[in-house]
C-alpha cells in the first residue's frame, strides 16, 4: 500500500458522524485523549488519531448522514488502552455516560463501555492475559 498523509494508516477507519464536530473533537480529545491530525474545513470533518495506530474520522451532519438515536444501539468502537480504569475515569470525568464499569473477562479483558457526547458507544478494553480462546469456549479459525 502507498502511505498517504492526508489519511489515517490505520487498516480500518471508522467514520463517525456528530451533529457539532469541533465540539467532537474536543470532547474526544478531553475525555479519551485522542489527537486531531487533520481538520477538513471549520466543521465539516476532522481525522483524530487514536494510540499510536488507529484512527477516526468525525463528520458532520448533512444528508443520511445522521449521528445516533437514543435507545438505539447501531455499533460499539472498541479501542485498546494500557490502564481501562485511568481510561475510565478520565472519560467519566468528562461527562461520558457509564454503559458499563471495568469488568474483568475469562477472556483476558478486562473492559468497560461508554457512550460520548452524541451517543456513540465506546468498548476500552485493557489485555490483562494471553488466553487461547479455546479456554474459553472460542475457536481458533486457522485461515
Amino acid at each position: 500500500m502507498i502511505d498517504n498523509r492526508s489519511i489515517p494508516t490505520a487498516t480500518v477507519i471508522p467514520v463517525l458522524v456528530y451533529p457539532d464536530v469541533r465540539a467532537a473533537v474536543g470532547w474526544l480529545s478531553e475525555a479519551f485523549g485522542f489527537l486531531e491530525r487533520v481538520r477538513i474545513g471549520d466543521d465539516h470533518r476532522a481525522q483524530m488519531r487514536v494510540g499510536d495506530d488507529g484512527g477516526v474520522i468525525v463528520a458532520d451532519t448533512h444528508g443520511e448522514q445522521q449521528p445516533p438515536e437514543a435507545g438505539c444501539v447501531t455499533h460499539l468502537l472498541k479501542v485498546r488502552v494500557a490502564d481501562v480504569d485511568a481510561a475510565f475515569e478520565r472519560a467519566r470525568a468528562h461527562g461520558a455516560r457509564v454503559i458499563q464499569e471495568p469488568t474483568e473477562y475469562e477472556y483476558g479483558e478486562r473492559e468497560c463501555t461508554l457512550e460520548d457526547l452524541a451517543g456513540h458507544r465506546w468498548q476500552l478494553t485493557q489485555t490483562m492475559r494471553d488466553v487461547a480462546p479455546e479456554e474459553w469456549g472460542g475457536v481458533t479459525v486457522e485461515p
